[in-house]
């Protein structure tokens, strides 16, 4: 399965020119810990989390109202493209010990983000789907009934 079918397609982000205060104002309203940082073509130049602003802004005595975005993000992250496998975003994620992933499209403009809450409860969802093939096909399972949780 591609991870175009898991990914959230509505993404918060911040231009590379928007201040740290402007990024934590935007993830307060949204409620989001973090947004892709993006260039003048929608292409992901880096991301910045609450905890960016946290340390590297905050931390370090910065001022958040004239601090860009581009001088607290984590740069060039990590991206992978819409027709990327969920096996390999996965491997991608845990190679680089991250949690949220950008997603591109062919032309390399932002087209999503998938988190690893999202792989999640993808998974759990398909394993909900094939327990209930299990149970209405199998007389062994028939026999021991479980009630549904849902």
């Amino acid at each position: 399965m591609s991870i175009a079918r898991i990914c959230q397609h509505d993404v918060d982000t911040v231009e590379a020119y928007e201040s740290a205060r402007t990024a934590a104002q935007r993830m307060a309203t949204r409620s989001v810990g973090m947004l892709v940082v993006v260039d003048t073509r929608r292409r992901p130049i880096g991301v910045v989390t609450d905890r960016d602003i946290a340390l590297r802004c905050a931390g370090e005595g910065r001022d958040p109202a004239t601090t860009p975005v581009t001088e607290i993000q984590t740069p060039s992250p990590q991206v992978v493209s819409a027709s990327t496998e969920v096996e390999d975003a996965l491997t991608v994620m845990r190679t680089h010990g991250i949690r949220r992933l950008p997603v591109v499209n062919a032309l390399g403009e932002l087209a999503g983000v998938v988190t690893l809450d999202d792989l999640v409860v993808s998974a759990a969802d398909e394993l909900w789907q094939m327990s209930h093939v299990i149970r209405r096909s199998s007389p062994a399972v028939l026999a021991t009934e479980v009630p549904d949780v849902d």
